[in-house]
């Protein structure tokens, strides 16, 4: 039996190799990793599962060095650092929501920038920005002191 998988290993692979490119290419697409589906903008299939597990990966990591690095426009139209931040929103500390809510306030202005996103995606991360900055803001208005 196990020698009849091996057999069949190297068919399977001619088959499924050349396929697996395809799906989110282009510029808008780090290579591999967790954070693929940061800049992974289009509705495939493909895209989704990779937006999905870049949001799993951010949520479950907890230093939340994400937090502090640098994003592109992409990474707000995916919507994926978007929907971390709001999911994390109760775990952060003050200063991470204070982080968090700048960044979300920022991300309508680097999306307009952005000449390769579509006026729909430019749109729907600016929508989710607004969303998450006014979460953000009301976490930070019930749990932190200010000055």
């Amino acid at each position: 039996m196990n020698l009849d998988r091996r057999r069949r290993f190297p068919v399977l692979l001619i088959v499924f190799v050349p396929l697996a490119p395809v799906g989110c290419t282009g510029p808008n697409v780090t290579t591999g990793g967790a954070s693929s589906g940061l800049t992974c903008v289009d509705d495939s299939s493909d895209c989704i599962a990779k937006r999905q597990r870049t949001l799993r990966h951010l949520v479950d990591d907890h230093d939340r060095a994400w937090l502090r690095a640098p994003a592109p426009p992409e990474a707000y139209a995916s919507g994926v650092r978007l929907f971390a931040l709001k999911s994390k929103k109760k775990e952060l500390s003050c200063e991470e929501l204070a982080h968090g809510k700048n960044e979300a306030d920022r991300a309508p202005g680097v999306l307009r920038g952005a000449n390769n996103l579509t006026p729909a995606q430019v749109s729907r991360g600016m929508m989710l920005a607004t969303e998450v900055s006014r979460e953000l803001g009301a976490e930070m208005k019930r749990r932190c002191r200010r000055g």
